[in-house]
Order: C-alpha cells, then structure tokens, then sequence
C-alpha cells in the first residue's frame, strides 16, 4: 500500500493542506506547533478512525472554524492497493446543537461512497510511533487492551463490528445486572445476554491469543537485533477468562494456543458466567471478559511496567511497532 497524496481542510492548525508523499522515506522538518505531527495524527486517523493525541475527536477541528455553528473538517488519502488506486474521505462535522451546545458526528466515503466505520477499518493500513506511546507499558491495562484493538482492527477486517457488538452487549448485561442488584429478580433473565456475549467475547479472546503469538515472533527478532541478543522480549497476553485456566493461572505466549476454537472458548466462558452469576449480581457488573484483559511485556522475565528504564521501555515499543508492520 502507498500513500500517494494528502489533502486536509480545517484540520488541527491546517486551513488547508495538499501535499504529495512519494514512495520513499520522508522527513518532516520545521519549528514547533507548525503541523509536523498533525499530518502523522491525520494519516494515523484515516487508518483507525481515532485519534493517538486526544479522546476527543473535536479538538481536531481548526480551532477557528470551530467557532461558526458549523464546522467540517476534511481528510482525504489518494493511496494504491493491490495496484488499485482509491480515495478515502473522512469529514468531521461539527454542528450546533443550541446555547454553547456542540455535537461531532463522522462520515467516512470510501471511493465516493458512504460507508460505516467497521466497513472501512482495515482498508488503509499505518502504523504509528510516537514517544507519548510509553503508555501503552507504563499505564493502566485499559491503555494495553486500546492497543491490541487498534493493532487488531485494521488486520482483522472483522474484529472492529465484533467488538462493537461485544461492548453493546456487556453495556446491556451490566444495565440488568445493576437493576438485578437494586430490585431482585430472577438471575435467569441474564441467559440471552450471556449467549451473547460469550460468543462475541469468545471470539474476541481467540483473535487477541493468535495476534500476540504472532506479534511476539516478529518483535522478538527486531528486540534481539536493537539489543544486540541482551535482552529476550516475551508478551505475556492475561485474558479476565482464562480459557486454560487448569494449566495456567496467566495465558502466555510460551505454548502455541492457536488451536483453541472460538465454541471451546465460548464454552467455558459461559459455564464460568454462571458460577460467578451471584458474585456478578451482588457488585452489579460483569467481572470476566476480553473488557478486562490485560497484556503484559516481559524483557528477560522482568516486566517492564514495573521496572522497565525509559530505554528498555522505547527499545520494546520500536521492536513492537516493527513487528506490527511485518504482521500487516
């Protein structure tokens, strides 16, 4: 895949900008706060739809077009796939809702035509490395599970739909549980959500143990290279339900694991659910499921969140960003 042209419109610090990015390494020079990481943040957007820099999509609108009662901000890709030219539209749009009242809403055109989101992800492929990345070893295990998603979703065509279903699901299993907790009632009313969510979890939790094996045997390389073969990489990937739990309190990437099917999965994750269903009703949330796993990185069995050196820390995350390239 090649980028071959960019086009912004009321995006970040950019009225407009059309550049053209021919197939060779390029470098981005210039003084502070004049766009350098904007056009990575943009390129980035087109690939996954959110943002590395902000949990906000409105702040990427120009500040100052953001001040009219509506706003749009355009990111267009002219890019060749597969020896087959195409043009990715993004909009932004942000429009006025009443008194100091916003709202953004997004279109995507894919070749002239609206798609929806999940249709798009996957299509135009980048990976992004940046230094305010350390999060993603430093931070929460929410930052670890944001990462596997957004290195999953452009790979796995499917993976963004059944995610989304999966999260609408457990905010719907958590609603009833919440109101089992307050009201009473029957636990029983939890089974068609159960079904649904172990079975879109389920195959969640396989993608994410055939991703990290594979994700590790590329960064492992690229981590034995950059440390001159000082330092061994290992990923240590914790489902909150473990399929294996008899063998191994953690699901590490050690044992090929691949050949676990998403109905075994699924399986096991039900029967758990309803062992723990009481537990689950008292606190009023759903305790287990790929919206608690966790992914640990190891360096000669030291994990690096604890006590990993800004060095070790950056050395890990280029070995990895590496090895997502070579996995696409």
């Amino acid at each position: 895949m090649h980028l071959k042209h960019l086009s912004l419109t009321n995006f970040r610090n950019f009225a407009r900008l059309d550049i053209d990015l021919p197939r060779r390494v390029i470098l981005l020079v210039g003084d502070n706060a004049q766009g350098k990481t904007s056009i990575l943040e943009a390129i980035y957007f087109l690939a996954s739809f959110t943002s590395f820099q902000t949990n906000t999509d409105r702040q990427m609108v120009n500040f100052v077009e953001a001040k009219n009662s509506l706003a749009v901000a355009r990111l267009v890709a002219e890019y060749e796939r597969n020896k087959k030219r195409h043009k990715l539209e993004a909009r932004l749009i942000l429009e006025s809702t009443g008194i100091n009242g916003q709202r953004l809403r997004k279109e995507v055109l894919l070749d002239g035509v609206k798609k929806q989101i999940n249709e798009i992800i996957g299509h135009f492929n980048a990976v992004i490395f940046v230094p305010q990345m350390s999060g993603i070893i430093e931070d929460g295990p929410e930052e670890r599970r944001r990462y596997l998603n957004l290195a999953l979703a452009p790979t796995i065509r499917e993976y963004a739909g059944v995610l989304s279903d999966y999260n609408q699901a457990l905010s719907q299993r958590n609603a009833l549980l919440k109101a089992l907790s307050e009201n009473g009632g029957s636990g029983d009313q939890l089974e068609v959500w159960d079904e649904t969510l172990t079975r879109l979890g389920a195959q969640i939790i396989q993608w994410r143990i055939e991703a990290v094996q594979q994700i590790e045997r590329l960064a492992t390389r690229v981590h034995q290279e950059l440390t001159r073969g000082r330092e061994v990489l290992r990923l240590n990937y914790q489902p909150a339900y473990d399929p294996l739990p008899p063998i191994s309190m953690k699901l590490t990437t050690d044992t090929d694991r691949s050949s676990l099917k998403a109905d075994e999965i699924q399986k096991g994750f039900l029967a758990r659910l309803k062992e723990i269903r009481s537990e689950e009703i008292a606190r009023g949330v759903t305790t287990i499921g790929p919206h608690r796993d966790e992914l640990r990185f190891l360096a000669n069995g030291i994990d690096l969140g604890d006590y990993g050196s800004r060095g070790q820390i950056r050395t890990t995350l280029l070995a990895l960003k590496l090895a997502e390239v070579n996995w696409m």
